[in-house]
Parts: structure tokens; sequence; C-alpha cells
């Protein structure tokens, strides 16, 4: 597994989580933006990477793995930044409907569930950015007509230590 691109992808992956966790306190982009967040930011992640050669001749598994990262990654720093500008603007603007979290942190019980919800959709995204991440890698296999060899295909298998 390379180590180096696993870290650039957790990076900028959590620097495009946080400018979304910004942009959904925005009511009228919250909902686009969200979407972005949950279906389909890794394929602009990988887009990017690709552009800019950051990222060479990915095969569709690692595209799978790579999107289920991103998506992950993404959803944690997006809850961090997103939840305590949501509670702030729902305890001081009762009129702000998206404050509905300011009800989690009444007791520890809640505070738990909150955490979580958190982990299970930051699953869930992981699950559909790696759909978004397979699909953006088949479609680059398809549109220069390069595949990976298959020598090549065992840098993404996990070493447990």
């Amino acid at each position: 597994m390379n180590l180096l691109l696993l870290k650039q992808l957790s990076i900028l992956s959590a620097f495009a989580g946080a400018i979304l966790g910004f942009i959904t306190v925005i009511p009228y982009l919250s909902f686009i933006s969200f979407m972005i967040l949950i279906l389909c930011l890794s394929a602009f992640v990988l887009a990017y990477l690709k552009q800019n050669d950051l990222i060479g001749i990915i095969s569709i598994r690692e595209g799978c793995i790579f999107g289920a990262v991103i998506g992950f990654v993404s959803f944690i720093a997006f809850s961090v930044v997103y939840t305590p500008i949501s509670m702030l603007l729902g305890w001081l603007i009762p009129a702000y409907t998206q404050g509905f979290l300011r009800f989690f942190l009444t007791s520890f019980g809640s505070f738990v569930v909150m955490i979580l919800l958190i982990i299970l959709m930051a699953g869930i995204s992981a699950l559909f950015n790696g759909f978004a991440g397979l699909v953006t890698a088949y479609v680059y296999e398809l549109i220069t007509g390069i595949k990976k060899e298959n020598n090549q295909n065992s840098s993404v298998d996990f070493e447990i230590k």
C-alpha cells in the first residue's frame, strides 16, 4: 500500500470535508453540499489528483478503496466542523432550523448517540464514495485505454502489524 498516497488522500479529503462543513451551514446551499459530500466527493478528489498528475494509473479496486477512504475521512472532518457551528447557531438564533444538534448536548447519553450517528453516516458515506471512486477509476480506464497490470494490483493490500 502506498502510504504517502493514502496520507495525501486523507489530508485532501479532510480539507474538502471541512470546506463542505462550512458551506453546509448556509441554508440554501446545505442540501447540495451535503449530497456532494455523501455521494460523489471521491470522484471530484480523484479527478483533481489525476488532472494535476499527483496520482498515476489506478485500478478499479484501488479506486474503490481510495473512494471509501475519502468518503469516511471527509465525513468525519465535515462533522468536526459542522456540528459545533450548527450547535452554536442553534443556541444563538432560535429560528435557525439546522440547529437541531443543540438537543444532543443535554446529557451524556445523547452525546454518545450523536457520536455513533456520525460514525454510522461516515460508513454510509464511505460506501457511496467507494462506488463513486470505482466508477471514476473505470471511466478513466475507458478513456485512456490503459489498464494497470495484474502484478501491480497487489499494492493495495493492507498489512496489519
